[in-house]
This record gives C-alpha cells, sequence and structure tokens, in this order.
C-alpha cells in the first residue's frame, strides 16, 4: 500500500503531512468538501508528522526564491530526507507545484504528485494550518506570510529608484497635455487680445513669444520708443521690434478698459508659466530618459522613445515585443481596419516622428522603418536587462541607422551587425568600468562624510559631558564657601564682643524659641539671688 505525504511550504517554515486511507473519487463529493471546511473532520483524515521552521526572514525568502525556480533547497533536502520513509517505492509525496516535484524526483527518487487529492487536501491545510501546528496562532502567520511577500516581491521587482518607468510614461503623458493646453490658451489669448492689437498676430507666429508681447505691450497707445529695447529682448530682432512699434501707431485695433487689460495680463502670465513649466519637464524627461532607457533615446530620441514605453506600458513589455509589432505600435486602429477591409496595412507608427523616416525617400520610408524597429527593439532590450545602463549601444546602432539611409540613396554598401557589435561591446565595457570606478568612489566620499559626521556628533557630546562635569564641580564648590563664609561672620562678631559664647545646638535652639523676658523680671531675679 502506498502511503501518500503531502508537502506544504508556509511563509513559518516546511510542514510534512500524512493522509490516511482516503479515496480520490470521495474527495470530488460536494459532502467531502464541505467536511475539509471542518477541523474536527479534517483532522481525522490528514496528521502533521514533522514541522521544520524558517530561522530567519533571509533563510524565509531563500527558501521560496529556490522553490518558485523549481531547486531544490538544502533546508528542504534535509527535512525531506529525514522525515520521508526509507521504502521510496511505498511513499508519494503530494505537491503544489510541479516545477518543484520534478525536482524532488530527480534529486531524491521521491514520487510526487501534483492535483486531484492533493490539492482538496492542500486546501484543507492551508485553512487549518495555523491550528495544525502547536505554537503558531494565526496572527502570527498572517504576519509571517505578509513580511515573506514583500521581501519577496522587492527581491523579484530589484526595485531601483532610478530607473523607474512609471515616471517617464506619467511625464510624457503631461507633456503631450501640456501641449494641447498651451495650444488652447494661446489662442484664447489671441483672440482676446487681437481686438486690441489685430496685427500683432501677423508678425509673432510663436505663442509663447506673442503671450508675454501682449504682457509686456498692454495698451498699444501707451507703447514708445522707450520700451524698443524691451521688445527686442523677446523678440531677438530689431527690425520685428520695430515693425510691432510702427504696427502699434497705426493699428485698427478697438480702445479697451483698464480691467480687461489686467485680465489678458493676468492670463497671458498663465500661460507663459505653462509654458516655462513645459521646458522644465521636457529637461526631466530627459534626464530620466538617460537613465532608464540611454540606449533608446540616443537611437530615436527622448520623446518617441518615451512615446513608445508609455504605449507599451512599460520599458519590459516594450522589449517584450518583436519588431513587427514596434513598427506599427500607435497604428493599432490603422492596422485593424486595413485588416477589415482587406486594405494595405500601415508601414509605421510611433517611430514615424523619428528623424530618419522623414528623411528616407518615399519608396524608401516602409524599409528605413521596419528597420528602424528592428533597432529599437534591440535597443529597448539591451536597456532593460543591462546592469550598468550606457548610450554605447545606441550611438552605434544610430550609426548603423545612418549608414543604411546612406545605402538607400548612395548604394554604399554598411558595415556588418557582428563588426559594430563588437566595437559597441568594447566601448561599452570601459565605459562600465568608468561608472563602477565614480560610484566607488562616491561610496567612498559618503563613507568619509559620514564617518566625519559621527566623529563631530561624539567630540560634541564629549564636550557637553564635561561641561556637565564642570558645572557640578562648580555647585559642589559654591556650598562649602558659604558655610565659611557664616563661620568667618560669626567669628567677627565674636571679636567684636557682639555675640554670645558658643553654646551646644540643643541650648541654641532654647534660646531662640524663649520670647525675651521683660526689664522687671530680670530685676527680681537679680535681687532673689542676691
Amino acid at each position: 500500500m502506498v502511503l501518500l505525504h503531502v508537502l506544504f511550504e508556509h511563509a513559518a517554515g516546511y510542514a510534512l503531512l500524512v493522509v490516511r486511507e482516503v479515496e480520490e473519487i470521495s474527495l470530488l463529493l460536494p459532502q467531502v468538501e464541505e467536511s475539509i471546511l471542518n477541523f474536527g473532520k479534517f483532522h481525522s483524515i490528514v496528521r502533521l508528522l514533522a514541522f521544520f521552521p524558517f530561522k530567519s526572514a533571509q533563510s524565509a525568502l531563500e527558501n521560496v526564491n529556490a522553490i518558485s525556480e523549481g531547486i531544490l533547497h538544502e533546508d528542504l533536502r534535509l527535512f525531506l530526507e529525514t522525515n520521508l520513509p526509507a521504502k521510496k517505492k511505498k511513499t508519494l509525496l503530494g505537491v503544489s507545484d510541479t516545477k518543484i516535484g520534478a525536482a524532488i524526483q530527480e534529486e531524491l527518487g521521491y514520487q510526487c504528485q501534483t492535483g486531484g487529492v492533493v490539492a482538496e487536501i492542500t486546501r484543507g491545510i492551508r485553512l487549518h494550518f495555523h491550528t495544525l501546528v502547536k505554537g503558531l496562532t494565526a496572527q502570527s502567520a498572517s504576519k509571517a506570510q505578509l513580511g515573506l511577500g514583500h521581501s519577496y516581491s522587492r527581491a523579484k521587482v530589484k526595485f531601483n529608484v532610478n530607473r523607474v518607468d512609471n515616471m517617464i510614461i506619467q511625464s510624457i503623458s503631461l507633456l503631450d497635455q501640456l501641449d494641447k493646453d498651451i495650444n488652447t490658451f494661446s489662442m484664447r489669448v489671441r483672440e482676446w487680445y487681437g481686438y486690441h492689437f489685430p496685427e500683432l498676430i501677423k508678425i509673432v507666429s510663436d505663442n509663447y513669444t506673442y503671450c508675454r508681447l501682449a504682457k509686456c505691450i498692454a495698451n498699444r497707445r501707451e507703447l514708445s520708443e522707450e520700451r524698443l529695447e524691451a521688445l527686442e529682448e523677446i523678440v531677438m530682432d530689431s527690425a520685428k521690434a520695430q515693425a510691432i512699434l510702427d504696427a502699434s501707431r497705426s493699428s485698427m485695433g478697438m480702445d479697451i478698459s483698464p480691467i480687461d487689460l489686467i485680465n489678458i495680463e493676468s492670463f497671458s502670465s498663465r500661460v507663459i508659466s505653462l509654458s516655462e513649466y513645459r521646458k522644465g519637464l521636457q529637461e526631466y524627461l530627459r534626464s530620466k530618459m538617460g537613465q532608464v532607457a540611454p540606449s533608446l533615446s540616443a537611437l530615436i530620441g527622448e520623446v518617441v522613445g518615451a512615446r513608445l514605453i508609455s504605449h507599451a506600458g512599460s520599458l519590459t513589455n516594450l522589449a517584450k515585443y518583436p519588431a513587427s509589432t514596434v513598427q506599427i505600435l500607435g497604428a493599432e486602429k490603422a492596422l485593424f481596419r486595413a485588416l477589415k477591409t482587406r486594405g494595405n496595412t500601415p508601414k509605421y507608427g510611433l517611430i514615424f516622428h523619428s528623424t530618419f523616416i522623414g528623411r528616407a525617400a518615399t519608396r524608401n520610408k516602409g524599409r528605413i522603418s521596419r528597420y528602424l524597429a528592428n533597432k529599437c527593439t534591440i535597443a529597448s532590450r539591451i536597456d532593460c536587462f543591462s546592469d550598468v545602463p550606457t548610450s554605447v549601444f545606441g550611438d552605434k546602432l544610430r550609426e548603423q541607422v545612418e549608414e543604411r539611409l546612406a545605402f538607400y540613396e548612395t548604394g554604399e554598401p554598411p558595415r556588418k551587425n557582428l563588426d559594430v557589435m563588437k566595437e559597441a561591446m568594447v566601448e561599452a565595457t570601459e565605459v562600465a568600468a568608468e561608472i563602477k570606478k565614480k560610484e566607488k568612489k562616491k561610496r567612498k566620499r559618503e563613507k568619509k562624510r559620514l564617518e566625519a559626521l559621527a566623529v563631530a556628533a561624539a567630540a560634541e557630546e564629549a564636550e557637553n559631558s564635561v561641561l556637565e562635569t564642570t558645572m557640578e564641580a562648580e555647585e559642589n564648590d559654591t556650598e562649602p564657601k558659604k558655610k565659611k563664609k557664616r563661620k568667618h561672620q560669626e567669628t567677627s562678631l565674636d571679636e567684636n564682643g557682639l555675640a554670645e559664647e558658643l553654646l551646644p545646638k540643643k541650648q541654641k535652639k532654647l534660646a531662640q524659641e524663649e520670647p525675651p523676658q521683660s526689664d522687671k523680671k530680670k530685676k527680681k531675679k537679680v535681687q532673689e539671688e542676691d
């Protein structure tokens, strides 16, 4: 008869349970499934044979990582070898994961089973685990699961603050939204201020410059040659500034009230601030792309690369896409419409905004977009899976695209991909070594700074302790000085004959407590003595 053992992996440790005689068919019945929910009935089926608690959180994480990857950890090997019967043919081990089951069967020789009976029993063990193991409460079990879950997810994600592509996705989305808003607001300023100074629209085409001029000029009737320098600073052209001044003198615009001008100026200043914020956001996006995807940004540009990452959902998703998907990424509607109507499928999507496709001839646009999508896929995979991100591969891939463009135009053969990648590998290793050196130096500087701060804090504490001891010593010295002073006063009084003879303490107290006697009583006492 084959005896069924079930291995259960918990955040607290490994548990090995023995299943008594159970028919597999009976476990599928609803009544038996309900009996698993009841601990009394379930305990009659399953018995805890052994429990191996993890020594620390680090040990638990190592074991869970090994199980997830289908590797038999040393702790699990020792636990199974110690507690399982020696007769391997008469032992059947139930496990919840097929990978770890295959590893146990290969290395230890025990026959493993997953699904069916094991799945139902594992469900019951998971429900009643804290009652099966003595000394383990439901609260402590849930805390262990929560802690291990956090540490496991952190280890899997390998969280790096500098390489988070979520910030790129949000930045490019905000940048696109700002472009739309600034364009809408600028058109509103043009229409509003155009009633007063319509000629300015033809002279200045840039929205940002127009808003700055509208704020600077305000009432066109007050514009004089004294403000010509201010106009030149904004327009960066003396001829244009002079044209604006001349147009203001012979303008056909209507007069405008001061309150309307104030509103136009305040709205113009809002549009100007939005435009300046957009410039800052673009710089932030450029620096972030340099940290997260330097090869992709070097190949296709920061904005187009960020749009590709945003459309894919993450850099990892983009790295998983084939080149054919990257080529038409962003043109899904056109693709499905073409498939529905049996027309021509689109040749490019978001990568159309790169400079390469614009520079190619009409007949070569499809070929260069296919080649560029291939290089973008390579660059995204390098950025996603490289330990030290560098722009070396991106620069080399860009050179290859340039050579391919030249080949389409002139027929000059480009370099082989293998040669280019060999050069890139050599340069990348050098750059990575330099980056590691810089990081090492930075860590050393940080360490020195922290040590200096610790030394300064220790010195300050020593100074404070010295000050406290000196203060205490001074306080102790002042008390005997006061006593000496009192004694000095008493001796001086004795010398002058004003003090009485030194009496014992009790007599002094009595003398102080007795009230002063009258002169008559003193005379009577003297007469009686005589």
